[in-house]
């Protein structure tokens, strides 16, 4: 048998393994999927997160809706208002207060000491109040009341945002509504 020593060179060269060519262009390749990889799991982190935050958003602000449609429409009277609180007399004749707190971004109710915070994480709110005395032929058939004792109605509406994963992210519309109270005279 003949033994070829140029052959030899020529197969230890083509099994001797990858080129530098080679490993760079797998290494370039890996990045790229990594990379996207990533990118994919922080978009569906972001949107679980902003999923969850609109739904606890939602659960919270309906909860206080609730309750402050309850207490509203169960009162006797409105005692005094501003903007941003409300006094009532429940009907068992005890003062009922709600109050925003801007800087604590909260809204907070007290009825005979005992402070309930309804709202957290809540960026505006406002009360308003609607008279008695309806106008005909108008839309708004209760105009705005400029004192507490002509109230029948009150506005209140509210705004909620959350950070999502370092970013402020209005994840919840402005709740609004519009109660009448049932015990006041017409």
């Amino acid at each position: 048998m003949d033994f070829n020593p140029t052959f030899t060179k020529v197969i230890r060269r083509r099994l001797a393994g990858t080129t530098l060519v080679e490993a760079l262009m797998a290494i370039g390749i890996t990045s790229l999927m990594l990379l996207t990889l990533c990118s994919v799991s922080m978009f569906s982190e972001r949107s679980f997160a902003s999923l969850f935050n609109y739904v606890d958003l939602d659960d919270c602000n309906r909860l206080a809706m609730d309750q402050l449609t309850r207490d509203v429409r169960e009162c006797n009277k409105v005692k005094s208002f501003t903007p941003t609180s409300i006094t009532l007399e429940d009907s068992d004749g005890f003062d009922l207060s709600y109050s925003y707190s801007a800087a604590g971004r909260t809204l907070t109710r007290v009825k005979t000491s005992v402070v309930k915070v309804l709202l957290r994480e809540c960026d505006a709110f406002s009360f308003t109040l609607g008279q008695r005395n309806i106008v005909g032929g108008t839309y708004d058939s209760y105009p705005l009341a400029t004192a507490a004792s002509d109230a029948k109605l009150v506005n209140v509406s509210w705004k909620c945002s959350r950070r999502i994963v370092g970013l402020r992210d209005n994840t919840e519309n402005v709740q609004t509504a519009r109660i009448v109270i049932r015990k006041q005279g017409t």
